[in-house]
């Protein structure tokens, strides 16, 4: 019944022509869409859409060209009603996903930007201004080949107990490269991964070391990996350690496994190929 009252009242906007008078090139034009933004920002939420909701007017305060993608993994209402009002511009856009985690849901979100650099965030992310935006770009300019720049702590990896561990590195200088990086901001200079990297590794699903093997694949390839502070401090429990504990520490032991399977035997070439990047500096 539903579905008949709904075709007889577009039948009538049809023939009244209504609807028509409603949009037209100039009213589309106004909005101000950039197809060609300097810098994409992707979230990634469960549940904490009052975190997303309160960055995002930060970074509405970028000077460059920018776009906003959330992905609002498997929410609960109240939280995707928050999120599409408050994605209002014309650059702003909302996925919506099942529970899919990290590794398909940031998949799917960076081959859809078009950003030429893009950040991908969590829920929890927090910041003072946009310098971090600005020392990215800067970094991304200087450093052509770098397809991965991370905000946090750098890592190596070495092998123990038949799976690949993170070893924190030791900050030298604003910047330096690095083995691996992990999220968040977690960047991605979008001509490298297109014409390089493709994807996330979907062994990986759906969660955990899927950065660590996107910058060890990176490294393979010719390409590098740097990290700088982007200062980033946290607003609330991350997501995945408040609901998905169980998943995660399953996810740490198998996913452990396959990147020691994958890159054993190339982190020599790798760990020799960011000191002289480092070397180069």
């Amino acid at each position: 019944m539903k579905l008949l009252l709904d075709r007889i009242k577009l039948s009538l906007l049809k023939r009244t022509g209504i609807a028509q008078k409603k949009k037209n090139y100039e009213w589309w034009k106004a909005k101000g869409y950039d197809n060609q933004p300097e810098v994409t920002f992707i979230f990634q939420t469960h549940n904490k859409s009052l975190e997303v909701c309160h960055v995002l007017e930060k970074l509405r305060r970028y000077e460059g060209s920018k776009e906003i993608i959330v992905i609002d993994d498997g929410s609960s209402p109240e939280h995707t009603r928050r999120l599409a009002k408050a994605l209002t511009g014309p650059n702003d856009f909302l996925l919506r996903s099942n529970d899919l985690f990290e590794v398909v849901t940031y998949d799917r979100a960076v081959r859809m930007a078009n950003g030429k650099y893009i950040a991908l965030m969590q829920d929890d992310d927090d910041f003072a201004g946009t310098s971090w935006v600005n020392r990215a770009v800067e970094l991304f300019k200087k450093y052509p080949r770098m397809a991965i720049l991370g905000g946090k702590q750098g890592s190596d990896v070495e092998l123990r107990d038949g799976a690949l561990h993170r070893v924190k590195t030791e900050a030298e200088g604003p910047f330096s490269f690095v083995c691996c990086v992990c999220r968040a901001p977690m960047w991605i200079n979008k001509e490298l991964f297109d014409q390089y990297l493709h994807h996330n590794d979907f062994l990986f699903a759906p969660v955990q070391y899927d950065d660590d093997e996107i910058c060890l694949r990176s490294w393979t390839l010719g390409l590098q990996v740097g990290r700088y502070d982007a200062r980033f401090r946290s607003l609330s429990a991350g997501g995945m350690r408040l609901w998905n504990r169980t998943l995660l520490s399953e996810q740490t032991v198998r996913n452990g496994k396959r990147l020691c399977e994958l890159y054993r035997d190339q982190m020599t070439t790798i760990q020799q190929k960011v000191d002289e990047s480092n070397k180069a500096l």
